[in-house]
């Protein structure tokens, strides 16, 4: 069914408020993707918190428009489905990614980040972006390392004199 002018723009303005706010954004050609299949890649994306939209590759090009995914406009071309990234960069090639593993009917043409356009095969890399919590982890094992090193720095001799003492003692013990 047609779209009349206002539904293309409520659309338009729907995807261009969520694109404003993502971090990365992933367009993939789904021809040859069945109901089922499509269905269970939104359901992937709703739990990764990933906006997952079929849209008409015009009303794309005026969505992203202004926003950091502006270098995607020039490869929309045939039936695309966009995804963006609310919370995590790396969520929506997660989804895509591992959904493409199963469907070989997926196939990703262009990935952005940060305003770059990158090639379909940087989704890889994206995928493996740690998550925020996982790159707090990191970060906090890597600024917790030093400081537990000088501790064990300073227990050591102090530890060592115990052990030999006790060393001493079960000596006298044993004779």
């Amino acid at each position: 069914m047609a779209m009349n002018l206002d539904g293309k723009k409520a659309v338009v303005a729907e995807v261009a408020e969520i694109a404003s706010s993502a971090y990365s954004a992933v367009a993939a050609e789904y021809h040859g993707l069945s109901v089922s299949d499509m269905t269970e890649l939104r359901i992937a994306a709703r739990k990764e918190n990933v906006y997952l939209r079929v849209i008409r590759n015009t009303l794309a090009k005026r969505a992203v428009e202004g926003t950091d995914f502006a270098c995607m406009q020039d490869g929309m071309t045939g039936p695309l489905v966009f995804g963006f990234s609310q919370e995590d960069p790396g969520a929506v090639a997660r989804v895509m990614s591992d959904f493409a593993k199963d469907n070989n009917k997926l196939d990703v043409k262009m990935v952005s980040l940060g305003g770059k356009l990158l090639p379909a095969s940087e989704l890889g890399k994206l995928a493996k972006m740690p998550t925020k919590d996982q790159a707090i982890g990191i970060l906090m094992g890597t600024m917790k390392a030093p400081i537990e090193k000088f501790v064990r720095t300073l227990v050591a001799p102090t530890s060592k004199m115990v052990r030999t003492l006790a060393a001493v003692r079960d000596a006298k013990e044993a004779v």
